[in-house]
């Protein structure tokens, strides 16, 4: 606080200097109270300087002044006169060129922006290993069953549900929503909130828990105390991007943090550097370097700096003017993301990526030009550019497939994500009701929209989308992290069935499991019959139906 009010008072004081004329229009004499109308100047622009930045939380920069600069020098050399009134045109010429070359960055500055985003470009991402299943539970669905346990809270009138977030929380993928302050007045009667949600976001049968916890610096809570403020007048100088998200440690302590970093150019642009941390309880507070960041952050940069990013990389590849003229290889990224337009998923290592894709900026046009993971820790990014050679369904596309499938339920999509499903790039998207309940899993391929499946799970999605593409002639690349393993066993049933240009060989082994193989991967398999021989090489994927990779019929061969 005492830092602002210095701010203030030094602002206050360069201003009234140059707005109050030092002396009179016609003898040079004091025709006024000099000292009074400067006092009074500093007392009203300190004030009005000290109210725009307590309010706004903005950056104390000095560069964050140029509109007042202006403005004063323009009331100074109104109120000037004679020699007084040519050094004033020389400030407001200086500060008019201040504020041109300010406001005028974003015409000159998009090669840097592009460069600061630049991103490694591959073909297609790693194939999703069928033995996990994907955090796929949609927000809506975990925040309406989070309002629906808030009979949990105390005192609950005084309390509503806070911003809702995924993250991992000691090895396991979760959703996180804080109890915020419902008011002011809920504010001044209680002073701190009670504690936090949390539900998976792999299991939809999972109920939210309420963890106590008490919190002292929230965003909804008022002067000092509310968090945002809090940083601010602990780093004045810092440069934010994006709101303040709740962080939990593998212990279930609760932590604040928000994106800092620089701008690109004058005042315009953002690249993130870091993050600062609070201590919701105590209000210690910590600054990190992204290099630095503690180990249970997941999401140090923003999603708000992800999708700034995104549109950096999408508009600006050959500057500024051609994203406005012309749009040579333009694309814009989706807005279909449910943070900030970006969609936060885990890869197999539980280290979260933030992912968006990209359409052409033609109106009425649903194919994907590609899509980007971008490190939710270090900000770095790849841009995979799918098979060439392949024309890929984006996201909205997606979403209108499923309101057709479902238009008599009345049942829409939400937070499609594309993986490579067996090799094939594929949209998978949990469907809801008009009220916001879960009810399936959609798969489609991205590159055929024509094979799509649904079911009761991802993982049963998955079993049911991986016979759809063989049925539809697809080659199924093993993408399994499951390992592999032997047996030798008799053939007690067998069933086959046609799947395009290849069969479909299901058998129920002697040893009472079941194994499931395509003529495509091994072309004898279609002489099996009840009674053979068979040794098996195969996935151990617990699965009902195991998936073979190498087999040799020894009752023929």
């Amino acid at each position: 606080m005492i830092n602002l009010l210095l701010f203030s008072l030094v602002v206050g004081i360069i201003s009234a200097i140059i707005i109050v004329p030092f002396g009179s229009k016609e003898n040079g004499e004091a025709a006024f109270n000099r000292i009074g109308a400067l006092s009074g100047a500093v007392i009203l622009i300190g004030l009005f300087t000290f109210l725009i930045y307590y309010l706004t939380n903005l950056d104390r920069n000095w560069t964050s002044l140029w509109a007042m600069l202006l403005a004063a020098t323009i009331l100074g050399i109104i109120f000037a006169t004679g020699k007084e009134r040519s050094i004033k045109v020389v400030l407001f010429l200086a500060a008019l060129s201040v504020s041109a070359f300010i406001l005028s960055a974003p015409l000159f500055n998009a090669d840097q922006k592009y460069e600061a985003v630049e991103m490694d470009q591959q073909v297609e991402i790693k194939a999703f290993d069928e033995t996990k299943t994907p955090a796929s539970v949609p927000p809506q669905f975990a925040r309406n069953k989070m309002k629906k346990a808030f009979g949990q809270v105390p005192n609950t009138s005084y309390y509503e549900l806070g911003h809702l977030q995924i993250q991992k929380v000691d090895g396991e993928f979760v959703y996180i929503a804080p109890v915020e302050f419902s008011g002011f007045f809920k504010w001044w009667n209680a002073k701190t909130t009670p504690g936090y949600f949390t539900m998976s976001a792999t299991d939809s049968a999972d109920n939210p828990k309420f963890v106590k916890t008490e919190m002292s610096y929230t965003p909804s809570s008022f002067f000092g105390k509310q968090v945002e403020r809090h940083m601010r007048m602990a780093k004045p100088e810092l440069i934010f991007y994006g709101d303040v998200q709740l962080e939990i440690d593998d212990e279930g302590k609760p932590h604040y943090i928000r994106s800092y970093g620089n701008f690109i150019t004058a005042r315009n642009g953002f690249d993130v550097q870091g993050i600062v941390m609070v201590d919701p309880a105590s209000g210690e507070l910590n600054q990190y370097a992204l290099s630095e960041v503690p180990e249970f952050v997941d999401g140090a940069v923003s999603p708000e700096a992800v999708s700034l990013q995104n549109s950096y990389f999408g508009k600006y590849v050959h500057g500024f003017w051609n994203s406005i003229v012309g749009k040579k290889d333009v694309k814009l990224p989706s807005d279909e993301g449910t943070e900030a337009n970006v969609s936060p998923v885990f890869d197999e290592n539980g280290h979260m990526f933030y992912f968006t894709d990209f359409t052409s900026p033609k109106e009425e046009v649903d194919s994907m030009l590609g899509y980007a993971l971008t490190d939710g820790r270090t900000g770095k990014a790849i841009y995979y550019t799918g098979n060439l050679e392949e024309s890929y369904m984006d996201s909205q596309g997606t979403l209108q497939i499923i309101e057709k499938k479902f238009i008599e339920k009345k049942w829409t999509g939400e937070m499609p994500v594309l993986y490579n499903f067996y090799g094939e790039a594929s949209w998978l998207t949990p469907v809801l009701d008009s009220n916001g309940f879960l009810q399936n899993y959609f798969i489609v391929s991205a590159a055929n929209p024509e094979i799509s499946v649904y079911a009761n799970s991802p993982n049963e999605a998955l079993r049911l989308y991986k016979t759809a593409l063989q049925r539809g002639g697809s080659t199924v690349d093993g993408s399994s992290g499951a390992p592999e393993a032997k047996v030798e066993v008799g053939v007690v049933r067998v069933y086959k069935e046609r799947a395009g240009d290849f069969t479909i060989v299901s058998i129920l082994g002697d040893d009472g499991r079941n194994y499931i193989v395509s003529t495509e991967a091994v072309p004898l398999s279609i002489y099996i019959q009840e009674g053979d021989h068979l040794a098996i090489t195969y996935y151990e994927t617990g699965e009902q139906f195991l998936p073979v990779k190498l087999m040799k019929n020894m009752t023929i061969e």
